[in-house]
């Protein structure tokens, strides 16, 4: 008697990220998975449709997508949606539903829910997740949802999701946590509790700042079915091109990562104790609050950080204005490195109330670091750090280190 042949061990993310659905195709044998631009799909006879239809519902080229990211996450299945806004947008929540989200969140998801709140379509409470006392005073309300951003844009703060989660969880609410600033490379949200995981693909998935869209992943099948009924039903469906476009940048997720955070945490470094620099802000440096944090709940400590300069807004344009290699421009994670003033660009529609609450200064100063040479980047900033001192008022004192 034969015994059962032996179950596959499970794929490493590495090799899901790179060879998923690679040389599956059973028409011409293609090693990459073809593109799908069809909108729409024959019917195999009458009452006999096919496993294709109409491509807002699905479309192959997005489901392989939405496949490689599930397996990356640990999820059950994904919806990729035409943006990361749709995709924070799929909150699904009614009427009587609050959420409960992070004080200091990304200004666009900040800005979406206070308007659905302000339309009633559900209400919302900002808190500081890292505030115990905060986050158990919200969940005595009974949400429905808490959303978590961790680390923080752009002040890159940490936050314990498997606490939250379990918190949550007593409080019957589920929760779903934005992970684009790490991506599944670094961590996974679903492992520590989450129920769903929310990305702007547009980031480190794609990689290569050509491409906008989004994705939610869900934990559990029940969920999937949620998402995908309201995505079909909304028409947020990202178009294949795009998502073709998504999976080939995920095929370098993990080498591009690595080397970026390599690269990111020698700036953070550089840039600490540097006399025209106020704060820095990385979880990778021993110094962060919730470097301990980090170290636990992820594979890394990401490529984005941010710091403040003395001497608020002049400072700030002198320092852009002797960058060359640096791109003064919104958003982030792609292979150039970036650098973004977050009160005159991603938080710009902020409130001056809300912006001194989240923390968000006039010298702070976002960096999404790329695959440039690190001597080429390190020499930026200090051509930059220089402009500023060479710039600073007459008089004006320079902090002894």
């Amino acid at each position: 008697m034969t015994g059962s042949a032996p179950k596959p061990p499970a794929k490493a993310p590495e090799t899901v990220a790179a060879a998923n659905g690679i040389g599956t195709d059973a028409a011409f044998g293609a090693v990459a998975p073809p593109l799908y631009l069809s909108s729409t799909f024959a019917f195999e006879g009458v009452e006999r449709e096919g496993p294709y239809a109409y491509s807002r519902a699905a479309n192959p080229s997005r489901d392989m997508l939405a496949d490689t990211l599930a397996k990356l996450e640990g999820g059950a299945g994904a919806l990729i949606t035409a943006s990361g806004m749709a995709a924070i947008d799929l909150s699904r929540r009614g009427a009587d539903d609050l959420v409960v989200a992070p004080h200091d969140c990304y200004w666009g998801t900040y800005r979406l829910l206070a308007a659905r709140a302000a339309r009633r379509q559900f209400s919302v409470v900002f808190v500081d997740q890292a505030d115990e006392l905060a986050v158990a005073l919200a969940l005595e309300d009974s949400p429905s949802l808490l959303l978590i951003e961790t680390p923080s844009n752009p002040l890159m703060r940490v936050v314990d999701i498997a606490s939250l989660a379990e918190q949550a969880k007593a409080a019957g609410a589920a929760v779903a946590v934005d992970n684009t600033f790490l991506s599944p490379a670094l961590q996974q949200p679903i492992r520590l509790g989450a129920d769903y995981v929310i990305h702007s693909t547009t980031k480190y998935l794609n990689g290569h700042s050509d491409v906008v869209g989004g994705a939610v992943i869900a934990a559990y099948p029940g969920g999937l079915e949620g998402l995908s009924t309201w995505g079909t039903s909304t028409g947020v469906g990202g178009a294949p091109f795009d998502a073709y476009l998504t999976l080939r940048g995920v095929r370098s997720l993990f080498p591009r990562i690595e080397r970026q955070q390599q690269t990111a945490g020698a700036l953070a470094i550089f840039l600490v104790g540097h006399p025209a620099v106020k704060a820095v802000h990385y979880p990778g440096l021993p110094s962060h609050p919730s470097h301990a944090l980090a170290a636990r709940q992820q594979r890394g400590f990401g490529a984005m950080l941010s710091f403040e300069l003395r001497g608020g807004l002049e400072a700030v344009r002198a320092f852009v204005g002797a960058l060359r290699v640096f791109t003064l421009a919104e958003s982030l994670g792609g292979i150039e490195s970036l650098v973004a003033h977050p009160e005159t660009m991603t938080h710009v529609g902020m409130s001056p109330e809300a912006r001194a609450t989240a923390g968000i200064t006039s010298g702070l100063l976002r960096l999404s670091v790329g695959l440039e040479a690190e001597t080429d980047l390190l020499a930026d900033l200090d051509a930059g750090l220089h402009s500023v001192l060479a710039n600073r008022p007459a008089g004006a004192a320079v902090p002894v280190q």
